[in-house]
């Protein structure tokens, strides 16, 4: 099917409290996940894999490292004038308020969709873990007429508390939204399960500006809440079911349909975990769906002796002699003799002197670990020096510089 021009916002502004203290100088769409990403290169990746090349970046809260990140990684083309992420702060075109919600980032930049002229719009979040082909979502909306297309989630019905549910009827059109209901209505051909929305969004260029001004004019703000509940009783918007969206080079071995939330310290980790072992639930060495990680100007990895199982090792890493189980080390990381890593994600140029020992640790950027030391064993000693998260208990080394006052006596 031939595609009409299309112009992407992605949401990139969150805050991230629940992933503290990992966005204490950070946003969350700049963590670092993975041997060599962040958090929003999903997102930026799965637009470039879907040959959808004209993206703005509308970033907020703690912004600098995100829009370095972009300036160095994602320059596409000074040829072609439409191939471009370019990161956009707030502009204060209402006043000098800073965004008031998702449909308010787009509506102060609307200007950018009148100058593009695009037949249609992506809006997109920044914060997830997933591989999508667009097109095969815009085809889905093209196909049906529609004004507007959300991305939906089948979700256990057990499970639907914690999103905003859809509605559906038999074609998939959106009939209703329940924000997080105890008794959610089922998929019409599956009473087990529900649709759960991913916040990704297609919209018919006019029909999205106009739906923005009345938004405005009531001083309503989001997305969820009010713009596409705002547009149901068109008969015009519809549910694109992620399930039946299909990845080249996905192993049978993969969840189908793989998609996290990490905006808490559990979930981050676990979806590090995810990538591990010999059939990962994510398997992100896929040729023909890459993830197009940072760029490292260091040397390669360099390893004297070690016993290194069912982990990811980035580039510019030195080990000497350590044994490494089911962890994320990152760039740059400096790992000393008689080192044990156990279940930890260890982020770029750390130094883990010799003899110390990590179980259950996330250590952040910059930091060094010195000798003999142990995280991950103690709890009540840990938190003097670490945020534990809880209930997971996750300690977490705070990047470099940042102080953890101790709990109070």
């Amino acid at each position: 099917m031939a595609h009409p021009a299309i112009l992407a916002f992605v949401l990139a502004g969150g805050k991230g409290e629940r992933l503290f203290p990992l966005t204490a100088f950070r946003s969350k769409p700049s963590v670092p996940f993975g041997g060599r990403y962040r958090i929003v290169d999903f997102a930026l990746s799965n637009f470039i894999n879907s040959r959808i090349y004209s993206i703005y970046l509308l970033v907020q809260y703690k912004s600098q490292s995100l829009i370095e990140h972009v300036r160095r990684n994602w320059t596409l083309s000074s040829v072609i004038g439409s191939h471009f992420v370019t990161a956009v702060p707030p502009q204060m075109r209402m006043g000098p308020e800073w965004f008031q919600g998702t449909a308010d980032a787009v509506f102060q930049n609307a200007n950018l969709i009148r100058l593009h002229t695009p037949e249609l719009v992506a809006v997109f979040g920044a914060d997830h873990i997933y591989r999508m082909d667009i097109r095969q979502m815009i085809d889905f909306h093209l196909e049906r007429g529609a004004y507007a297309t959300v991305a939906a989630r089948p979700v256990p019905v057990e499970q639907a508390q914690s999103f905003g549910i859809i509605t559906t009827d038999h074609e998939k059109r959106i009939v209703g939204f329940q924000e997080k209901p105890k008794k959610p209505a089922s998929m019409p051909d599956d009473p087990h399960r529900t649709y759960a929305s991913m916040g990704n969004y297609i919209f018919n260029r006019d029909v999205l500006l106009d739906a923005l001004v009345k938004a405005q004019r009531k001083k309503l703000h989001d997305f969820g809440a009010h713009v596409i509940p705002d547009l149901i009783g068109t008969g015009k918007v519809f549910a694109y079911d992620f399930a039946t969206n299909v990845i080249p080079g996905t192993m049978p071995y993969e969840e189908r349909g793989y998609w996290r939330d990490v905006g808490s310290i559990a979930a981050f980790y676990d979806a590090h975990m995810d990538m591990l072992g010999d059939s990962p639930v994510l398997q992100v060495y896929n040729k023909l769906w890459p993830i197009h990680p940072s760029v490292y100007e260091g040397p390669a990895t360099r390893i004297l002796k070690g016993d290194i199982r069912k982990s990811i090792i980035a580039d510019g890493v030195v080990i000497c002699n350590a044994k490494i189980r089911n962890s994320v080390i990152r760039s740059g990381v400096i790992i000393e003799k008689d080192v044990s890593i156990e279940d930890s994600i260890i982020m770029d140029d750390v130094v883990l002197k010799k003899g110390c020992r990590l179980r259950r640790v996330i250590v952040d950027k910059l930091n060094v670990v010195n000798e003999n030391e142990q995280i991950g064993f103690n709890p009540d000693k840990d938190r003097f020096r670490c945020h534990i998260d809880q209930p997971s208990g996750i300690a977490v080394v705070p990047k470099a510089g940042m102080i953890i006052k101790p709990p109070a006596q």
